[in-house]
């Protein structure tokens, strides 16, 4: 059995009304960071409830001006998951600390025990990963960074909107959002820090500006990290809808689990009671007993039409450019090891049809015997 049309693992589509902001912005003339870019701000401020959130041009930039504004020193230590994607790792050694990798739980998040087994005198923060759109436990994470006086900074690229005990992400320390084309709300290219401190918020609206405080007014050697009002325009109208797509990824992942949660040697999404799941991947693990392996299984969907992918097929740390790096520490992470050889992504976006769940739903259960 097939479908007509093949249901893609991520699809993006933009309303007219998105159309309208960027031709609004186009006919402006007022190309570069503007009022579009400051209104993108304020709504990330009103949605994670902080006194600060600061556009950049990427989420990759988010977290290297992150981590800039925190003055580490070489040989200091950032704490982080191995299970995410390449960027993560890649700002922590741009900002010359060393990477130290805590093992991860059955969410996919990095396990708070694991975290501070890790501190040490050279530890200066925690960066964890809210991964797939599930944030990590914020709570416990916090209570070790208070204890050893580490700051956090939120690896939240695909969490907008996800909440811990009834707190956004982005608000446990310095936020770190990603605007990319895939993204639950995309600018095409684009990120965000959101932030309560008002003098690393002032740094780092400095430092995306070639150090400039006015202009030719060079107060600390900077950069361009700015976000253009084009980009901006696209996010500010999915931003206004955010409630609705996310509430829609929701309930696609709800129908998911729902008929795939007594498939035999399939583990699907747990979500604790003090989280919010924004389903940016709906992911699940083949376990031993699975009549499938994972590859066998996507070659069997693709084949109804279904695409899936893997996110991530190693862990961050697991490439040559990685291996006997001076800023990487490859620490014992059995936990993501495994995920990384076992999990697979399905199609969850707001776009799926009641008969596209339906579909997913039977075809994976079919090729896995149930």
């Amino acid at each position: 059995m097939t479908t007509e049309r093949r249901i893609n693992v991520t699809e993006v589509r933009l309303g007219p009304d998105v159309e309208q902001l960027v031709l609004d912005v186009l006919r402006s003339g007022q190309l570069a960071q503007g009022p579009v870019v400051a209104e993108l701000e304020e709504q990330f401020n009103a949605l994670v409830g902080t006194r600060h959130a600061v556009a950049l041009n990427s989420g990759t930039t988010a977290l290297v001006a992150a981590l800039q504004v925190l003055d580490l020193e070489p040989g200091d230590e950032v704490i982080t998951s191995p299970f995410t994607f390449a960027a993560t790792i890649n700002a922590i050694i741009e900002s010359g600390a060393v990477a130290r990798f805590a093992d991860i739980g059955a969410d996919y998040n990095v396990l708070p025990d694991s975290v501070e087994a890790l501190v040490g005198p050279r530890t200066k923060a925690v960066m964890p990963v809210h991964l797939y759109g599930y944030p990590a436990d914020m709570v416990a994470i916090e209570t070790i960074a208070q204890r050893h006086g580490l700051a956090i900074i939120e690896d939240a690229a695909q969490a907008i909107g996800a909440s811990v005990a009834g707190r956004q992400v982005g608000s446990f320390g310095i936020g770190c959002f990603s605007l990319y084309a895939t993204k639950n709300v995309t600018s095409g290219e684009g990120g965000m820090v959101t932030l309560d401190d008002d003098a690393k918020a002032d740094h780092l609206r400095v430092l995306r500006n070639q150090g400039m405080r006015q202009k030719y007014e060079y107060v600390m050697p900077g950069h361009n990290y700015r976000l253009t009002d084009l980009h901006a325009a696209v996010a500010v109208a999915q931003m206004r809808h955010l409630d609705e797509t996310t509430a829609a990824r929701q309930r696609n992942g709800a129908a998911l689990s729902e008929g795939l949660r007594n498939v035999p040697g399939l583990v699907v999404p747990a979500i604790a009671q003090d989280r919010t799941h924004v389903f940016h991947q709906y992911t699940v693990r083949f376990a031993d007993d699975a009549r499938l392996d994972r590859t066998a299984a996507a070659e069997e969907l693709l084949k109804r039409g279904i695409g899936t992918g893997v996110y991530y097929p190693r862990v961050a740390y697991d490439y040559d450019c990685y291996r006997g790096h001076p800023q990487v520490v490859t620490d014992p992470t059995p936990n993501a090891l495994l995920s990384a050889a076992t999990v697979l992504s399905l199609p969850v976006h707001p776009f799926l049809s009641d008969g596209d769940i339906s579909h997913i739903v039977e075809s994976l259960s079919t090729a896995l015997g149930s």
